[in-house]
């Protein structure tokens, strides 16, 4: 990437953000005369031009500094219908901020003019995970969460879209939080079935309760590790999530 490349989208970054044009400018020629008396390429002094963004102030509030003005909201979804809903939900405004112990989403979305954000889930179990991380984040994208054998990823849109990032309308913050696939809702009433059978045996004295949390933990792993498995064979890493 050249130089002048680099610096058009560290621009297009914070001018999607709201940074005055003013501001972008003198950051602009200051970051060219820095580069002038060090001899090195933008991206090997200051890294992805996105991140770079970020860390400047111009994308998002840099992390674990609070803003009490932000919209929060935690949500969950099967692993059939996470993706889907991350992309929808990502260009409301909504930013991962991690994955609590229950598995869920726990968001934040900025005032003012909210940006739209990607995401991709990868398998990062073992040694695939340096593999993972090396590929993706020297491309702007940020671990966000991790559950099971599975890790998410965010990036905010103006990294590869620019001015199409900004979110131009907020809607309304969804009053739903669970989002079912229609094979999750086949899956979750399977295992309600299971669970009714084992409590009615218990009930009789021919078995335990937690027959049915072990129904319950081993239909989710199972399902999980399956689906694991086969995005691990597709290479996943490099189609785009």
């Amino acid at each position: 990437m050249t130089t002048d490349t680099y610096f058009e989208e560290l621009a297009t970054a914070l001018r999607t953000a709201g940074v005055p044009r003013a501001q972008i400018d003198a950051t602009v020629d200051d970051l060219r005369g820095h580069l002038d008396r060090t001899g090195v390429t933008a991206e090997e002094e200051f890294g992805p031009a996105a991140a770079f963004a970020a860390q400047l102030g111009g994308l998002a509030p840099l992390p674990g500094e609070p803003d009490e003005a932000a919209e929060s909201w935690t949500w969950t979804a099967d692993i059939f219908n996470d993706r889907r809903m991350l992309a929808v939900h990502g260009d409301q405004g909504w930013e991962v901020e991690s994955l609590d112990a229950l598995g869920r989403f726990v968001c934040r979305r900025a005032p003012g003019a909210a940006l739209r954000w990607e995401y991709r889930r990868e398998v990062i179990k073992g040694r695939r995970r340096d593999q993972v991380l090396g590929e993706l984040e020297p491309e702007g994208w940020e671990l966000c969460g991790e559950w099971m054998m599975y890790g998410y990823f965010k990036r905010p849109k103006a990294a590869s879209e620019g001015p199409a990032g900004e979110l131009a309308t907020r809607p309304a913050r969804p009053r739903q939080w669970l989002f079912l696939s229609r094979r999750g809702k086949v899956a979750l009433a399977v295992w309600a079935v299971a669970v009714v059978a084992c409590l009615a045996t218990a009930g009789l004295g021919l078995g335990m309760p937690g027959y049915a949390l072990a129904l319950f933990g081993v239909g989710w792993a199972v399902t999980a590790t399956y689906m694991a498995k086969l995005e691990t064979a597709e290479g996943r890493v490099g189609e785009g999530g």
